[in-house]
């Protein structure tokens, strides 16, 4: 009778547990509909800088700005959440490192789709086709890929930038991989490469910045941004975020942060 008894108190305690963990599960999803990261928030990872698309800005409440920082920004007003940015290295959130993490939502850092990418991660809709461009001193005398025998060309780590410049470069050319463009910037201005190889918009600022560059190529590549998220994870939060996008495009706002950042 004793034992009987302790089975029954054992099948009791062990079926109000499995109530209390889906009335857990049942609150849970309540409180966080969307399942992201933090209830509320559309975490988002960017490898800051990397102007025009993110940079510090501590006017705004995310202390960050730029077009993916907008654009997500946007997105997350779209789906009633607060924009939460947090500066990653870009080698973790192109591999889905960061995301897989829990450490944010979305990867949005000029993430180019490719397959090799998708194989990990699901990507939204493109958002941005852009190019691959070659940035110098405006004095080099360089003026393509071809000029580059036996010298170096700096590019980002893990970029498609780093990939197109292993598969076109002179033979004697050195690529140099840095971890962010701003290592990469201040190697240029040191000395120590003597080109740049990476998208065109981050080129183009810096030649608008510094009168002493100028892009001499464009490479059309075929590349579009897309925002990156961990596979299969999230698929009611994917189809959101595309179906907010889409309304960006249609009431015009897409386009006016577009014109803001690229003219």
């Amino acid at each position: 009778m004793v034992r009987f008894g302790r089975v029954l108190a054992v099948a009791g305690i062990s079926g109000l547990a499995v109530i209390m963990a889906a009335c857990s599960s049942n609150d849970d999803q309540a409180d966080n509909p969307l399942g992201t990261v933090t209830a509320g928030a559309l975490t988002v990872c960017a490898d800051a800088p990397y102007d025009p698309f993110e940079f510090e800005d501590p006017s705004t409440e995310s202390g960050y700005s730029g077009f993916d920082i907008d654009l997500t920004g946007a997105i997350a007003k779209k789906l009633g959440l607060k924009l939460v940015v947090q500066d990653t290295d870009f080698a973790a959130v192109q591999s889905g490192a960061a995301m897989t993490a829990n450490q944010c939502d979305l990867g949005a850092s000029a993430i180019t789709i490719t397959p090799e990418r998708q194989a990990n991660l699901d990507f939204t809709d493109p958002y941005y086709n852009s190019l691959q461009s070659l940035l110098v001193k405006t004095d080099s005398g360089i003026q393509s890929l071809d000029d580059l025998a036996d010298k170096r060309i700096g590019v980002q780590r893990t970029t498609t930038g780093e990939t197109y410049a292993n598969e076109h470069k002179p033979a004697s050319a050195e690529v140099i991989s840095f971890p962010s463009d701003g290592e990469l910037w201040t190697a240029s201005q040191a000395g120590q490469v003597d080109a740049l190889l990476q998208d065109f918009p981050i080129n183009k600022v810096h030649e608008d910045d510094d009168p002493a560059y100028t892009v001499v190529a464009k490479y059309e590549t075929d590349e579009s941004y897309g925002f990156a998220m961990v596979k299969g994870k999230n698929p009611e939060l994917l189809a959101k975020i595309n179906a907010a996008l889409q309304e960006l495009r249609d009431d015009g706002e897409y386009q006016t942060l577009y014109d803001h950042y690229f003219g």
